[in-house]
């Protein structure tokens, strides 16, 4: 006896609900996002140029029990750029996106320029974060050498940089991501990736989302901040520039107004310490996340 059809639309309507339960709430222009595992959630940035891919590793160790929204942001890494200024637009939409997802309380990863990003959106959201983990990122890198610059040099000292990136001919621009990707991380395999992403990332998105990064200064909005926060740093590739004592100072003093923040150094990871010691990396995270 066949069934009545109010009874398969019934059926097709709840498959239909419980498929766009599961697909993100919310198209955001400024990142992509692709979603892995079940349980509690945790969002994964990625830093300047970088795909979401740098969290692969990441995700194989946490998304079991947990729900990782993995994050590439646009212009970066073949992603289609967009108009306005990426930084302030990621943190707009993630906030909205973590509402629309209904995501409680996510614990925010960022690394470099993804943290940073983690950084300002709990600052300005502090109520949408459960627990942040800020990979090898500070909240003023660009006053890591005059600690007390004013905000109008800070923008002065980037926007020559940023101009100085989009005046580089081709040949030099890759001749300089060669050699400031090969310093920020030690197999080679793994250099040849985060070039390619480099590669496939718009120019002018990159050059503007550096500006942004080095011409603000988020050490005052720290105090802001309510989750846990957890900061993972690296010395060993700046050997040569300050010994370690002094680069773990600089960590302390930028996280200063973050309260009960727990900093630690990795002795042998280079910037990318997903690549370089993930063991490290996943071990402390485990111990933090508990």
């Amino acid at each position: 006896m066949k069934r009545p059809i109010t009874h398969t639309v019934k059926v097709l309507l709840a498959a239909s609900a419980m498929i766009l339960s599961a697909a993100p709430a919310l198209a955001a222009k400024a990142f992509k996002v692709e979603v892995t595992g079940q349980g509690l959630p945790l969002i994964l940035i990625p830093g300047l140029a970088s795909s979401g891919e740098v969290w692969q590793g990441t995700v194989k160790r946490f998304c079991g029990a947990r729900q990782c929204h993995v994050l590439t942001l646009a212009g970066f890494a073949g992603q289609p750029a967009i108009e306005q200024a990426l930084l302030p637009a990621v943190e707009e939409e993630l906030a909205a996106y973590i509402s629309a997802n209904k995501l409680e309380k996510p614990v925010i990863v960022g690394h470099s320029l993804g943290g940073f990003v983690a950084l300002k959106l709990a600052s300005d959201h502090p109520d949408k974060v459960g627990r942040l983990v800020i990979v090898d990122s500070l909240p003023a890198l660009g006053a890591t050498q005059m600690p007390d610059i004013t905000l109008e040099q800070l923008q002065s000292q980037a926007a020559r940089m940023r101009d100085g990136m989009l005046a580089q001919d081709e040949a030099t621009r890759a001749l300089s991501q060669k050699r400031t990707v090969g310093a920020m991380v030690t197999a080679p395999a793994d250099a040849e990736r985060i070039i390619g992403w480099g590669q496939q990332s718009d120019r002018k998105t990159v050059a503007s989302a550096m500006y942004q990064l080095m011409s603000s200064d988020l050490r005052g909005d720290l105090a802001r901040i309510k989750a846990p926060t957890l900061v993972l740093g690296t010395w060993i590739a700046y050997k040569d520039y300050a010994p370690r004592a002094a680069i773990a100072e600089t960590f302390k003093a930028q996280y200063a107004k973050l309260g009960g923040a727990q900093i630690e150094l990795a002795d042998t990871a280079r910037h990318f310490v997903m690549y370089d010691d993930p063991e490290w990396m996943y071990t402390r995270m485990e111990q933090f996340l508990k």
